[in-house]
């Protein structure tokens, strides 16, 4: 009876391949700044590794007032992982951005910053085609399955119009909501369990 009461709580990888362009959902209990309760847009995930995006961890300071190549703009900027948090990445969906590479879905990362600043500045994209991370997720090899097998994710999809809409606690609660009932008590369940 204990363990099956415990397994309510975690999550149960269901088997799907982790890969670029899912989404890996993390268990309620699992603890850090940067993935309680976070949603990862994954971009790989082989032998070498893998390496992914927080989605749901929006910065205080949006890229207009980090870049000074974005005055006036309306981007929203997140914090996308522990590595590298002074590096700032982007997905986008320009085919056209020379050097940007190509993921699942019509969507792309990085490529030609500064082609991209001049489509910014022209008027020819708006928030929604593009989004700001400062750092990102990286696991070494073998470490993100393990993690699976130890069921801190759940893996996931995600719609190119999530993706690049604005959000935040939001998305982890819908995403959790989404894998049925027996999820759905997880995203009422409060961070702090003394707040029970």
């Amino acid at each position: 009876m204990e363990e099956q009461f415990q397994d309510l709580w975690q999550a149960r990888h269901d088997g799907s391949q982790v890969k670029a362009g899912r989404v890996l959902i993390a268990d309620p209990f699992l603890e850090g700044r940067y993935f309680n309760r976070s949603v990862i847009y994954m971009i790989e995930h082989n032998e070498q590794g893998s390496v992914g995006f927080v989605l749901n961890k929006p910065l205080s300071t949006g890229a207009d007032k980090l870049l000074d190549a974005l005055p006036g703009t309306r981007f929203s900027l997140y914090a996308g992982g522990p590595v590298e948090t002074g590096m700032l990445c982007y997905l986008h969906r320009f085919s056209w951005l020379e050097g940007a590479r190509a993921l699942p879905d019509g969507v792309y990362q990085g490529g030609d910053f500064s082609a991209l600043m001049k489509t910014i500045h022209a008027g020819e994209t708006s928030p929604g085609d593009i989004r700001f991370f400062m750092g990102y997720s990286g696991w070494s090899p073998g470490q993100l399955d393990k993690e699976l097998k130890e069921r801190s994710w759940v893996v996931g999809d995600i719609t190119p119009g999530q993706l690049f809409s604005p959000s935040g606690d939001e998305l982890w609660r819908d995403s959790a909501y989404a894998f049925g009932k027996r999820y759905r008590v997880r995203t009422v369940f409060p961070e702090d369990p003394m707040m029970n």
